[in-house]
């Protein structure tokens, strides 16, 4: 087990987790640049982090079928958090999960990496590339993108 599986908190312990909990703080929402454990003392301000599918998928590529499963969790989180205002997909993934929790269809709003997309509610969804060690390996996401999606962020929640 790693990341998540083994230490209760998403994105925490794996490679994703650097550059995710050190941008969460670098933007206020988050007690502290690292996040190793769930009981760390971290905390998260005016931020959740959830995850589209909430098991291990093989190889970490979550099948059309888990994404299916899992979505329900995702509705009912969504449902149960009308303050929510904006919600931050990581990849192509998660910007089909919150479409799919939302009965939305998947052709409605195209994810595009910074892409600023109104929901219903009065809520809106933010896509990123994902901040998984290939995607800023091959600087598909650098730190400098990913800061500017927070910086989008920032900006609507103030």
């Amino acid at each position: 087990m790693h990341g998540a599986n083994r230490s209760g908190r998403p994105f925490t312990g794996d490679f994703a987790g650097i550059l995710l909990y050190q941008t969460l703080y670098d933007f206020g929402f988050s007690s502290k640049p690292v996040s190793v454990a769930s009981d760390d003392g971290l905390s998260l301000i005016d931020c959740r982090i959830t995850n589209a599918v909430k098991c291990l998928p093989p190889e970490n590529k979550p099948e059309p079928a888990e994404i299916k499963t899992c979505n329900r969790f995702l509705a009912t989180e969504l449902s149960a958090s009308p303050e929510v205002r904006v919600i931050l997909a990581l990849g192509l993934v998660a910007h089909k999960a919150v479409l799919m929790a939302l009965g939305m269809k998947q052709s409605a709003l195209v994810f595009g990496h910074g892409a600023r997309h109104e929901l219903p509610g009065n809520r809106l969804l933010i896509d990123s590339y994902h901040c998984s060690r290939y995607n800023t390996q091959t600087r598909r996401l650098t730190s400098t993108d990913f800061q500017q999606v927070f910086r989008l962020i920032r900006a609507e929640l103030d």
